[in-house]
């Protein structure tokens, strides 16, 4: 019997296989095991996925024995290449996802974390779940295509089994995302008509919040390439990422949960400090830039951000608006500002518009949405926050007439509805009314006042770096 399968050890299940659980979650525990603690290489961790689109990566990593090459670069260009050895299991993907589900109900497996993007949480502005989208509505008729159908598989099951108690960790850019997970968990288990297990999960799961940080680009050749003239190895599951990494938790463990704090996770009381800086003031830049950048034909992140015009707009989105509002706050939020905006210009990310810019259906409202409501609440006028989402109109413009360089992706994007808005009489009108990204503001008067000069400043601006 393998280590990995001793009944001694205990589990932590990641479900989403995609770069940055690899870069973040993944290295704090490989350093962990590294330490060689007998209590901390008891926590064995085992990586699956919900969807196919994974399968042939589980598979790399599987004929890797789960080990992988992780490169960082700093700032100033300094590369380093190390082995991540802390997953211990892969879980084959298929249809059914019986594996993940035995995995889950599994007595040993005491945490399950997640990361699958914000649009993968299928809430609207109200954060109810969006019943009307398809694979939402298979789920709970008993599929399994998302992360609702999957815990609840795995939830039921363990149940079943007497597995005992859970933590649940979202490690996705999602405001409040453990309660906002939490909440749908049970919305979609009030739908599917199951009771009994709601009253299970309320008395043998816990969700508590998180903030993960650290820029990850999709790994490419080139980063195969490196990997291989620095270390002799040729990895077909290296990845590259930034040399910053900062994750903050609640410390609310069900089941327990190995010693994060000595490898530098922060477990705290509350995450909303470090969330809403992390949020608004990384998060929402990052989408500006991304944006802006398209626009003018560039694309990296640090292109953007070496750009006068776009850096300023960053700048001047969180110096005039953002710092006021989160203001007084246990983080120096001008020392925060200047290390995002130097981390952003790293040149040796090579980390893509294409990527920062997607799920701008969801990044809206949970990125910009709140500022722009808590200057209206204080009678600011939020002149420089107003131009993350015109900027973002625009872009939604080159997109309808054919004209970005590369394909958008949003995880809850209607593109018929979208399009249907911007050949409207007056598309802006409609932009501004549109529930999914305003909620509450949607039609909102003081909206669209501050939104269409900010239109006519981009329109401007583009207008002058053309020529």
């Amino acid at each position: 019997m393998s280590e990995a399968q001793s009944q001694d050890n205990l589990i932590w299940l990641h479900i989403g296989a995609g770069s940055f659980h690899r870069a973040h979650q993944a290295v704090y525990l490989h350093r962990l095991r590294q330490q060689g603690d007998a209590a901390d290489l008891r926590w064995q961790l085992a990586l699956a996925n919900i969807r196919e689109d994974m399968a042939p990566l589980l598979q790399a990593l599987q004929a890797q024995d789960g080990r992988y090459t992780l490169e960082t670069v700093t700032p100033e260009g300094r590369r380093s290449y190390e082995e991540i050895s802390s997953v211990q299991r892969i879980v084959p993907w298929d249809l059914q996802l019986s594996e993940l589900i035995s995995t889950g109900a599994d007595a040993r497996t005491r945490v399950i974390s997640f990361t699958v993007t914000e649009g993968g949480y299928y809430l609207d502005h109200r954060h109810q779940l969006d019943r009307a989208n398809a694979d939402l509505a298979a789920d709970i008729e008993g599929a399994r295509r998302t992360i609702y159908g999957a815990i609840a598989a795995m939830l039921a099951a363990r149940k079943a089994a007497g597995g005992g108690d859970l933590t649940l960790l979202n490690c996705d850019n999602l405001r409040h995302n453990g309660e906002r997970f939490r909440d749908g968990l049970l919305q979609f288990l009030q739908l599917r008509g199951d009771s009994e297990l709601q009253q299970w999960v309320a008395q043998h799961v816990s969700s508590p919040n998180s903030m993960v940080d650290r820029i990850t680009p999709r790994p490419t050749a080139e980063v195969r390439q490196r990997v291989l003239a620095a270390t002799g190895v040729d990895d077909a599951c290296a990845l590259m990422a930034e040399s910053f990494i900062q994750w903050v938790i609640e410390d609310d463990f069900k089941g327990g949960r190995p010693a994060l704090e000595k490898v530098g996770v922060e477990m705290v009381a509350s995450v909303l400090p470090y969330e809403e800086a992390k949020i608004r003031i990384l998060n929402a830049s990052h989408s500006c830039i991304a944006w802006a950048g398209t626009l003018i034909g560039l694309n990296y992140i640090h292109e953007g951000t070496a750009h006068a015009d776009i850096h300023r707009m960053a700048y001047d989105y969180i110096t005039q608006d953002v710092i006021p509002c989160l203001t007084p706050n246990p983080l120096d939020l001008a020392q925060y500002r200047d290390t995002t905006l130097t981390r952003f210009s790293n040149p040796n990310i090579q980390d893509t518009n294409q990527r920062v810019a997607a799920d701008g259906f969801s990044k809206i409202p949970g990125f910009i949405r709140p500022t722009l409501q808590e200057c209206f609440a204080r009678g600011a006028d939020p002149q420089a926050t107003a131009m993350l989402p015109a900027l973002f109109f625009v872009f939604l413009q080159r997109w309808h007439q054919g004209q970005l360089p590369y394909e958008y992706q949003d995880g809850i994007f209607d593109h018929e509805a979208t399009r249907a808005m911007l050949d409207s009489s007056d598309p802006l009108q409609a932009f501004c009314a549109d529930r999914l990204l305003w909620g509450e503001l949607a039609g909102d008067q003081r909206l669209h006042g501050v939104l269409k000069p900010a239109l006519g400043r981009i329109n401007a601006w583009l207008q002058q770096v053309k020529r």
